[in-house]
């Protein structure tokens, strides 16, 4: 049976998530000294405190980053002295100053000239566990659809998000393969939903997770004939 249906992860697998994130938590951390002056300079500690206290009586919102982190700013705001409504406010204006910065991302080279040539001959779709939104990224026109965890209320690796995927898609989990760079959510979820999985593995590491992906590669230029080689195997 031939391959139908590619779908990717974001975050380290189209860009270098580290250097966004770092970039995104200081112009959140400008922000906030200049808008809210009662929270002063806020140590990273305190915030994972919270972040703790948040996850302990809502587990839910480990796959709802979004809501997780305007939760994190209005508790801290609260707790510096803020009113509930303004608290509010000053959250979701700290929120979209985040998440703008979290969308200025260094594709990798190779994004653009694969997708393009994937987008030709697969549906193509995303499945994430982050808060990335192709849209604001100038990706989506290469995509059928984007499921996050956030909308989906579940994440990686459990076989709900691929699911969803193969329904959105009309296939079968044998005519589908994920690539990502994580051996739990991306390679260890896609191989218990049924699907295949290439690791994208651009720093050569060793292999650590359990059963290992369907292909590796280190660079996305790679895709396109190792998705060829896959189909050939199988049929």
């Amino acid at each position: 049976m031939s391959i139908a249906l590619v779908t990717f992860d974001l975050d380290d697998t189209l860009w270098s998530v580290a250097p966004v994130m770092h970039g995104a938590e200081a112009a959140l951390r400008e922000w906030l000294a200049a808008s809210a002056p009662l929270l002063g300079p806020v140590p990273v500690e305190h915030l994972w405190g919270i972040r703790g206290r948040l996850l302990q009586l809502d587990p839910s919102l480990r796959h709802r980053l979004s809501e997780l982190r305007r939760r994190i700013l209005h508790l801290a705001l609260r707790e510096a002295g803020y009113s509930d409504v303004q608290a509010l406010a000053l959250a979701e204006q700290g929120f979209q100053v985040f998440l703008q910065a979290r969308h200025q991302v260094d594709l990798f080279p190779e994004v653009h000239p694969t997708l393009e040539t994937l987008a030709n001959r697969y549906c193509l779709g995303v499945i994430t566990n982050g808060n990335a939104d192709v849209r604001r990224l100038g990706l989506a026109d290469y995509f059928r659809f984007a499921l996050n965890a956030e909308e989906l209320g579940i994440g990686k690796p459990d076989p709900r998000p691929f699911r969803e995927a193969l329904q959105r898609a009309g296939v079968s989990a044998r005519e589908a393969v994920h690539i990502g760079d994580h051996p739990g959510d991306d390679i260890a979820g896609a191989l218990n939903s049924g699907l295949r999985a290439i690791w994208f593995n651009p720093l050569g590491k060793a292999w650590e997770g359990e059963q290992p992906a369907h292909a590796e590669i280190r660079n996305l230029a790679e895709l396109p004939a190792v998705l060829e080689r896959l189909a050939r195997s199988q049929g």
